[in-house]
């Protein structure tokens, strides 16, 4: 295998991983958001997934 394949495995590994944990996160605040009796924990983990989730405009 030649270093160029290499990188690019090296780099479709990490993208992928970064991915995961992303989405992993994602899926546990809005979990959280979703089933906490506590309203005040319910909103901070709505504001952290209105963060997590913001979609940039292009200017």
């Amino acid at each position: 295998m030649s270093v160029v394949e290499s990188v690019f495995q090296e780099a479709a590994t990490v993208t992928a991983v970064t991915g995961l944990v992303y989405t992993s996160t994602v899926l546990a605040v809005a979990a959280a958001a979703v089933v906490s009796r506590d309203p005040q924990r319910r909103r901070d983990a709505r504001a952290t997934l209105t963060i997590l989730t913001r979609r940039t405009t292009k200017r």
